[in-house]
């Protein structure tokens, strides 16, 4: 089994910086590829960046340039460095470990909580 939990989320003032992290347990997750999702109340669940097993991120539009995902394979970790933070950013975030191939299962943290507001 595999156990993903986020940690870094909190409330910020708009412009500000949040750092996530998803600490991984098991011993999969250097062959994984890792994304970060955020859902807002009312809205589905999007994809907000992602990163390979061998490091190349992708970013959504909404967020190049501003955010930061790394990850550290040695702490079996990935990162997200939130920067210059607006208030639709306000979401809950999501870690997950990606299938490789259909049939296998991904995983998913318990999600942590971003609020950017004055």
């Amino acid at each position: 089994q595999v156990q993903l939990v986020e940690s870094g989320g909190g409330l910020v003032q708009p412009g500000g910086s949040l750092r996530l992290s998803c600490a991984a347990s098991g011993s999969i997750f250097s062959t994984r590829n890792m994304g970060w999702y955020r859902q807002a109340p009312g809205k589905q669940r999007e994809l907000v960046a992602s990163i390979t097993s061998n490091g190349s991120p992708n970013y959504a539009d909404s967020v190049k340039g501003r955010f930061t995902i790394s990850r550290d394979n040695a702490k079996n970790t990935v990162y997200l460095q939130m920067n210059n933070l607006k208030p639709e950013d306000t979401a809950v975030y999501y870690c997950n470990l990606a299938a490789r191939w259909v049939g296998e299962r991904d995983y998913w943290g318990q999600g942590t909580q971003v609020t950017v507001s004055s």
